[in-house]
């Protein structure tokens, strides 16, 4: 079989995928990929996991959808649909700041208090500035997009 160069990206593309690579960003290996959330006067991006449930998230960007207060300790967005399980189970360090999928509900959940690994929640990332931003009380529209890297516009859909 004869080589292909135009291929080999694609294959290399196919093989990462298939085999766990870190998500990234478009045209940069091995960067993780960042998120932009805005609601309120609130402007902060978080790092996301290198899981498939995080991978199905970006596909799904940009969106527009209604963060909430839920609980003492976080808020919530519903997801126009569920997002994929796989990779999920229990996970430790637990910390303030986490950007999480709740499975059951079809929620993100963010938390800005302590918390405990629950059955159907998967870690998809952590706020980068720290959790202040989620304590802004109330129900708000809220933007989900991805970061650009440096050097690229960002996609609006």
């Amino acid at each position: 079989m004869a080589f292909a160069p135009h291929l080999a990206g694609r294959c290399c593309q196919l093989r990462a995928s298939l085999f766990g690579a870190r998500s990234t960003t478009p045209g940069t290996k091995g960067a993780p990929m960042h998120l932009r959330f805005v609601f309120a006067d609130q402007d902060f991006t978080v790092t996301l996991e290198d899981n498939p449930c995080a991978r199905d998230l970006v596909s799904m960007l940009p969106l527009d959808l209604t963060i909430d207060d839920y609980s003492s300790n976080e808020k919530i967005a519903y997801l126009p649909r569920k997002l994929t399980e796989e990779g999920g189970g229990r996970f430790g360090n637990e910390a303030v700041g986490d950007l999480c999928y709740y499975a059951p509900w079809g929620n993100l959940a963010m938390f800005h208090g302590p918390y405990r690994w629950s059955r159907g929640l998967i870690r998809l990332g952590r706020l980068d500035q720290g959790p202040a931003p989620l304590l802004v009380r109330g129900e708000h529209p809220m933007r989900v997009e991805v970061l650009p890297e440096p050097g690229r516009l960002p996609h609006n859909g």
